[in-house]
C-alpha cells in the first residue's frame, strides 16, 4: 500500500515536473528544462541509468573497505563521480566536499592544496551576505580551476545543539541568518559555472548516531525552522542539487523521505534540481526512488548497489514508472544547464593564490566577535614592551576543523597530530601555517614576545608574570563523526587560563573553536576574542584585531550556554550506545525535539535563561548609537532608523531587527552591516519576510499572518536592543 502510494505521487510529480518551467532552482532558466528534456528524450534506458548512480571518486591507501576501492580510471580523485553520456554531450559529475574550499581530507589527491577558508560559524559572524558570496566564487574558481564541476557545499543545517561535531561547517542557530549566508554562498560557487549543493536534508543536527538516529519533530516545527532556512538558501542560492542526510525524520530516512523530498522540497517549494544522497545515506530501491531520490552517490558506500542492477530491473517490471526514471535523469541535465557546466567545462589553470588568500583573511577578520573588553584593554599599542604567548600551537599555526571539509591550505599545514575521540582517529588534527606568534611579533616589532606552549603551567605563568600582556590561545577540536563531548575545553586549558589570569590581570583569551565553550575564568581575564576557526590567514587577522589594524565587527551567530543544564537535551542522545563508523548493524533510536520551533536564542527566552554570550553578541572598538526608529505596517513590517557612530574609530555595526507577532516570540527579521566614520551616520531600513512574522498552520496548509499589534525593536544584539515600536500587519494566508 504504501509503495503504490508513492508510485503514484512519483508519477505525478514527473508529469508535473515535465509540464512546469517555473520553479526554485534555474527559474530564470527555462531553455535549461526543455533542453534538458530533449537530452533525456534521446537517451537509452542505461544512459539514464548511467546519471543516477554514482561512485566513491578515489581510493584510499590503508583504508578499510569500501573506501580502498578504485573508482572508474576516469575520476580525478575526489568524493564523488558520476559517469556522463558522451554521446549526447552530457558531461561527467567531478565532485569534490567543500563548503570552507576545496577539500581534500584524507589526502584523496596527495599534495594538492587550497585557499581555507575561516569555518562556516566565522563566515556567518561576519552576517556579510556580499562577503559570503566572495567566499563562495572564490571557492568555486578554484574548483573549476582542479577540474571539478560539483561542489558538495552549502551546509545550512541549525545548531540545535552547540556540541555538534559539524557546527563548524555550518551557519549557527537562526533560520534567516543561516539560509540568507548559505544561499549568497551557494550563489557564489555556481556564479563560476560550478553545481553547489545544499546539505544536509534535513533536521541533521547532531553527529552521534547519524545514520540511525530519528528526529523526531513537528511539522509545524520544521517548517518554522530547519526546513525554512533550507527554503531561504533555495531561494537566494538556486543550488543545482539537495543533499538528503544520514539520519530518518519521524522515523523514515532523509534519503527515502517521500514527505520532504516530493511534498515538501518538489512540491511546495518547486525545487528544480536534483536530490542527491549523502555518501552511504541510501537504504532501498523503490522506496528511494518514489520517495524523492533521484541520484545514489558514492554506491559502493551504501550496503548494496541500490540504483544499479535493482533499480533497472524494478523500471522494467514497472514497481519504478519510467516516467519516474526520466524525471530523474532530467531533474540531474537540468542543472548541469543551469549552471552551464557542458558549455563551461572545468579547464586546470593557474590560481590566483594571493588574491584568494585575502579573501580567506578578510572572512576571518570580519568573523572574529570581541566578547569581553575589560577597560579598554583592546586594542594593544603596537609599542608594548613585552607579550607572552601561550597555548594551542600559535607558534606554528591556528587549527581548523576536521571531516569531509578539510581543506590542505596553501603552503601545507604548520602542524598535524592524530585525531582524538571515538572516530576522532580517522582524522588529523591539522594547523593552518599562519602563526599567531609570528603577527604579533610582526605587529609589535619593538616588543619581547616569549612562547609557552601551555603544557607546563608554572612555565607559562612564569611568562605571564614577566611580561606586559598575556595572551592564551584556547582551542577545541570537532569532527565530523563524532560531538564534543561537552562545552568545556579540554586538556586542562581553563586551569591554564585560570592560572594565567591570577599571574597578569591583562590577560587575553582568544578562543579557536568549533562551537561555544564555557568559561569559568570569565571574570578574571581582561579580554576574550572567539576567532572560531580562522582559515589559512588566522595568524595574521587575529593581529590585526588585537593591535587594531582591524576593528572587530564580527557578532555571535549561535548562543554562548551558561551550562549545559541550559539545554534543551543536556546529555546527547545516543551517547550511551556503542555505535559503528558507518552505522552497520548500530540500534535504532529516536532523539526529541521538545524545543520545536525555540532554538537557540528563543529557547533561552522561552525558558527564562540567561546565556553566558547572547546570539549577536559583539563589541567594537568603536561605540553606535541608534534613533528615530519608524515602523511601518500593512502587508509586513518595514522598519528604518538612524545608526550613528559615537566613538573615535571607524567601524562596522551589525544593527539587528527583532519582531514579536501578537501572543508569540520574539524572532531575527532582519539587518543591516553597516560602515561608518567616526561621527557619521546613516539610514538603516529592514523589510520583514512575512514567513517570519507568521506561523506554519499545517491544517490550511501554509503560512498563517495574524492580524494585529507587533512589536518591533532594534539594537546591538538579541539581548542589547536599543529602540522599540510597533505596527499594525494585516492577516494573510501565505503557500507554503
Amino acid at each position: 500500500m504504501v509503495e503504490g502510494r508513492l508510485r503514484r505521487r512519483g508519477a505525478m510529480l514527473a508529469a508535473a515536473s515535465a509540464l512546469v518551467l517555473a520553479g526554485s532552482a534555474g527559474a530564470q532558466d527555462p531553455s535549461a528544462d526543455r533542453r534538458a528534456a530533449q537530452t533525456v528524450g534521446a537517451m537509452t534506458l542505461d544512459e539514464k541509468l548511467t546519471l543516477v548512480h554514482g561512485y566513491f571518486g578515489a581510493s584510499i591507501k590503508g583504508a578499510p573497505p569500501p573506501l580502498n576501492t578504485a573508482p572508474p580510471k576516469e575520476a580525478i580523485g575526489s568524493a564523488g563521480y558520476v559517469p556522463g553520456v558522451p554521446r549526447l554531450g552530457v558531461p561527467a559529475l567531478q565532485e569534490s566536499d567543500a563548503s570552507l574550499g576545496v577539500a581534500n581530507g584524507g589526502q584523496l589527491r596527495p599534495g594538492d592544496q587550497a585557499t581555507a577558508l575561516p569555518s562556516g560559524l566565522a563566515t556567518a559572524s561576519t552576517w556579510n551576505p556580499d562577503l559570503a558570496r566572495v567566499g563562495g566564487a572564490m571557492i568555486g574558481e578554484e574548483a573549476h580551476a582542479k577540474g571539478f564541476n560539483v561542489l558538495l557545499a552549502g551546509g545550512v543545517n541549525l545548531a540545535r545543539d552547540p556540541r555538534n561535531g559539524r557546527n563548524f561547517e555550518y551557519l549557527g542557530e537562526d533560520t534567516l541568518l543561516a539560509g540568507v549566508m548559505a544561499g549568497e554562498s551557494i550563489a557564489g560557487v555556481q556564479s563560476r559555472h560550478v553545481i553547489s549543493t545544499v546539505k544536509h536534508f534535513a533536521v541533521n543536527d547532531q553527529e552521534t548516531g547519524r545514520m540511525t538516529l530519528s528526529s523526531d519533530i513537528s511539522e509545524k516545527a520544521m517548517r518554522e525552522t530547519d526546513l525554512l532556512a533550507f527554503q531561504i538558501a533555495i531561494e537566494r542560492g538556486q543550488p543545482g542539487s539537495v543533499m538528503c542526510a544520514y539520519n530518518r525524520i519521524n522515523g523514515d530516512y532523509a534519503c527515502e523521505h517521500d514527505f520532504l523530498l516530493n511534498k515538501v522540497l518538489k512540491g511546495d517549494w518547486g525545487y528544480r534540481g536534483w536530490v542527491m544522497s549523502d555518501w552511504g545515506g541510501v537504504h532501498s530501491t523503490v522506496k528511494a526512488a518514489l520517495g524523492g531520490l533521484d541520484q545514489q552517490s558514492a554506491h559502493t558506500l551504501d550496503k548494496a548497489d541500490y540504483f544499479g542492477a535493482p533499480l533497472k530491473a524494478a523500471v522494467e517490471k514497472g514497481e519504478v514508472p519510467m516516467a519516474r526514471l526520466d524525471d530523474m535523469a532530467r531533474r540531474i541535465v537540468r542543472s548541469m544547464y543551469a549552471a552551464g557546466i557542458d558549455q563551461h567545462p572545468p579547464v586546470k589553470r593557474d590560481i590566483d593564490r594571493q588574491t584568494h588568500a585575502a579573501v580567506a583573511q578578510q572572512v576571518a577578520e570580519e568573523g572574529i566577535v570581541l566578547l569581553k573588553n575589560q577597560g579598554g584593554l583592546l586594542p594593544l599599542a603596537a609599542e608594548a614592551k613585552s607579550i607572552a604567548v601561550i597555548g594551542a600551537h600559535a607558534d606554528v599555526g591556528v587549527l581548523s576543523g576536521a571531516g569531509s571539509s578539510q581543506v590542505i591550505s596553501y603552503g601545507g599545514s604548520g602542524h598535524e597530530e592524530p585525531g582524538t575521540g571515538p572516530f576522532g582517529g580517522l582524522f588529523k588534527i591539522v594547523y593552518h601555517g599562519s602563526s599567531p606568534l609570528k603577527a604579533i611579533a610582526a605587529a609589535a616589532p619593538a616588543a619581547k614576545v616569549s612562547f609557552s606552549s601551555g603544557q607546563d603551567v608554572a612555565a607559562a605563568v612564569a611568562a605571564a608574570k614577566d611580561a606586559d600582556v598575556a595572551i592564551v590561545f584556547a582551542q577545541q577540536w570537532q569532527t565530523e563523526i563524532q560531538d564534543a563531548p561537552s562545552l568545556s575545553l579540554p586538556d586542562g586549558q581553563d586551569a591554564l587560563i585560570a592560572a594565567v589570569a591570577a599571574a597578569n590581570p591583562r590577560t587575553i583569551v582568544v578562543l579557536e573553536t568549533g562551537n561555544p565553550v564555557l568559561m569559568p575564568w570569565l571574570d578574571e581575564v581582561g579580554a576574550v576574542l572567539e576567532a572560531w576557526y580562522p582559515g589559512q590567514r588566522g595568524g595574521e587577522a587575529v593581529a590585526n584585531v588585537l593591535f587594531g589594524k582591524v576593528n572587530p565587527s564580527g557578532k555571535l551567530p549561535i548562543s554562548f550556554p551558561a551550562g549545559e543544564d541550559q539545554l534543551p537535551r543536556p546529555r546527547i542522545p545516543g551517547s550511551d550506545l556503542k555505535l559503528s563508523l558507518f552505522g552497520g548493524n548500530d540500534p535504532l533510536f529516536s532523539v526529541a525535539y521538545p524545543e520545536g520551533s525555540e532554538v537557540g536564542y528563543r529557547g533561552f527566552a522561552a525558558r527564562g535563561q540567561t546565556p553566558l554570550f547572547p546570539f549577536g553578541h559583539g563589541l567594537s572598538y568603536t561605540t553606535f548609537g541608534y534613533g528615530d526608529l519608524r515602523v511601518g505596517g500593512g502587508e509586513t513590517l518595514k522598519v528604518s532608523f538612524t545608526l550613528t557612530n559615537t566613538g573615535q574609530r571607524a567601524g562596522q555595526e551589525i544593527a539587528q531587527v527583532y519582531a514579536t507577532p501578537p501572543g508569540g516570540q520574539r524572532r531575527l527579521v532582519g539587518w543591516k552591516k553597516v560602515a561608518l566614520k567616526p561621527g557619521e551616520s546613516a539610514r538603516v531600513e529592514v523589510a520583514a519576510d512575512r514567513r517570519l512574522l507568521a506561523q506554519y498552520d499545517v491544517t490550511a496548509p501554509g503560512w498563517r499572518l495574524a492580524a494585529g499589534d507587533y512589536v518591533v525593536e532594534a539594537g546591538a544584539s538579541s539581548a542589547d536592543l536599543k529602540l522599540k515600536g510597533g505596527a499594525k500587519v494585516s492577516a494573510a494566508q501565505l503557500k507554503p
